[in-house]
């Protein structure tokens, strides 16, 4: 009984110590709060994040990984590779706040949590910087501060792929990610295993006929009369061609034609979205709207037809996500456990999860007054008691992978 007390003991320190960073973690996210930056703009938060791990003993620190990105590197002999991620970018929002912290870049905000992540891992960092300092543990954590989880580059790609490509996963065996939840209190986590958030897509397309005079329609094709059954035929996709018990989403967001009243357009342009938590159910969607958007050959016209894939579906790991929940039930007893899928959102952090094993968890931020302050709205904010919770998390998930041993035991 004694040896189950010290145990229990021994896993509360990480949190105990995370609470000790509380207004550290506090005036981290303010500054980054207060100076947002958009998606590989994130020049001042880098340099700021880099200038901050420096100050761990030990800590190898990377920048322009990814464009804007910064790695951290903390190691000691040998054993795992783990990473953590957190996403750094702002958005295009104007903030409707007077809190202190408030936005001083106008027309940009924090409005999804990222100045969150990013201080909560910074935090981490600091808390794995003392344990390798005492030499308690071997093995790699790399600290992964992404540029533009929001919004592509010019090549049509976002920060993961782009820290990917510069080699931020090489050699790594696990990674984690978190992310805000405003739905959920301070002291529960929103938790899954397998598909959890949506893939992503965007597809455009156009429909072609000759146009001609609004008072002689038949002397011509329409395409805006061939676009009635191809909308028909988007619009049933989901669930006549995919069966009701996959989710998937597929909205059409833009359809451009025409120039004055009396005249017939010449072609008509189609773009929208698709949603969907498997990746055959996205190639089949593809499938079905090109398919759809065929239906104007039958009429007598042509169309032109393209898919962008945009980020797959988000797999977490079963394994990793384990030991994300055996942690959050070791150093917080008392907190609930949400489970089920994330939403029809996208995340791009499915790029490192393609590459690794990994996983995800959604922490509870939500203020106790009662307003909803919903992800990518001009009042977002957060209750920060959420941020040691999520560091000490991090923190001792991290070591859980580090202290695991070749006959599948961990080391207490």
């Amino acid at each position: 009984m004694n040896e189950v007390i010290v145990v229990a003991a021994k896993k509360q320190v990480m949190a105990a110590k995370a609470e000790a960073l509380h207004l550290q973690l506090i005036a981290w996210r303010r500054h980054l709060h207060a100076y947002p930056e958009l998606s590989f703009r994130e020049f001042e938060t880098a340099k700021f994040v880099a200038e901050e791990l420096r100050r761990i003993p030990g800590m190898q620190v990377e920048t322009g990984v990814g464009v804007t990105g910064v790695v951290g590197t903390l190691s000691r002999g040998t054993g795992p590779v783990i990473a953590i991620r957190a996403d750094m970018d702002a958005l295009p929002i104007t903030e409707a706040s007077e809190t202190p912290y408030r936005s001083r870049n106008p027309g940009v905000m924090h409005a999804c949590g990222h100045d969150a992540h990013t201080a909560i891992l910074l935090g981490t960092a600091h808390l794995l910087g003392e344990v390798f300092a005492e030499g308690a543990v071997e093995g790699t954590v790399k600290f992964l501060f992404q540029p533009a989880e929001e919004y592509t580059g010019p090549d049509g790609m976002t920060g993961a792929p782009r820290m990917i490509e510069d080699g931020a996963l090489d050699g790594v065996d696990a990674v984690m990610a978190l992310h805000m939840n405003p739905e959920l209190p301070v002291g529960a986590v929103r938790v899954h295993e397998g598909y959890t958030m949506a893939g992503v897509g965007t597809f455009h397309g156009t429909l072609y006929g000759t146009g001609g005079h609004g008072a002689a329609p038949h002397l011509g094709t329409d395409p805006t009369w061939m676009l009635i059954p191809v909308l028909e035929a988007i619009h049933g996709i989901v669930p006549r061609r995919i069966s009701p018990l996959e989710p998937a989403v597929v909205s059409i967001g833009q359809i451009h034609a025409g120039t004055a009243s009396n005249v017939i357009p010449a072609e008509v342009f189609i773009q929208g979205t698709i949603r969907s938590f498997h990746p055959e159910v996205r190639e089949r969607i593809f499938q079905e709207l090109e398919r759809a958007f065929g239906l104007a050959v039958s009429l007598g016209g042509n169309y032109t037809f393209q898919v962008d894939r945009g980020e797959p579906v988000l797999h977490n790991d079963p394994d990793v996500n384990r030991r994300i929940v055996e942690t959050i039930r070791s150093l917080y007893p008392e907190c609930s456990l949400h489970w089920g899928p994330f939403g029809m959102a996208a995340e791009d952090f499915s790029h490192m999860t393609e590459q690794v094993p990994g996983a995800m968890f959604f922490l509870g931020c939500a203020k106790k007054d009662g307003v909803r302050r919903e992800l990518h709205t001009p009042i977002f904010d957060i209750d920060e008691d959420c941020l040691p919770m999520g560091a000490a998390i991090f923190a001792e998930t991290a070591l859980r992978f580090l202290r695991f041993r070749a006959d599948g035991r961990e080391r207490i």
